[in-house]
């Protein structure tokens, strides 16, 4: 947990707590920390591209590129950090599923090296089902951007 400069607590999660929260695993955990958490309302997750990543073995080796799919994965995963959090789920094996994803654009590559911030801000929240705004950025230029809908699934109903 951090301070903010507004004076507003700022929280946090690094790579262990990720996966306390969310269910993805290698190769499918998409984020490697979350920071600026502000509950119920945004957060600004990290993706460290790598080439050693398995989907640039075939997309493409000659001139790696993103998937963008996994680009809007990697904010889904951070928004579901988010509510986890916000809703004092740690450690309760909450899934969050896709609903829909509208208003997606791809504005340019994102290639080994880079480092996405994943921002994403909760448009609606009530319940289980979440409705989130996302940008993904690489040195301060939107790469990408989406709307989604998602629904928590706590375990009983999985």
């Amino acid at each position: 947990m951090a301070d903010g400069e507004t004076g507003n607590t700022l929280l946090t999660a690094d790579i262990q707590e990720i996966k306390r929260m969310i269910p993805h695993r290698y190769p499918f955990l998409l984020i490697d920390r979350v920071k600026e958490i502000d509950l119920n309302k945004s957060a600004v997750g990290i993706k460290n591209v790598t080439y050693n990543e398995p989907h640039f073995q075939g997309h493409f080796p000659a001139s790696p590129i993103m998937p963008g799919v996994t680009i809007v994965e990697a904010m889904a995963q951070t928004a579901a950090v988010l509510v986890v959090m916000t809703l004092d789920m740690i450690d309760n094996d909450m899934l969050v599923y896709f609903l829909s994803i509208d208003k997606c654009k791809f504005r340019q590559p994102v290639t080994p090296g880079d480092q996405l911030e994943l921002h994403v801000k909760v448009i609606r929240g009530r319940g289980k089902l979440w409705r989130f705004s996302g940008e993904a950025m690489v040195d301060g230029k939107v790469v990408a951007e989406a709307e989604f809908n998602a629904m928590m699934v706590p375990p009983e109903d999985q």
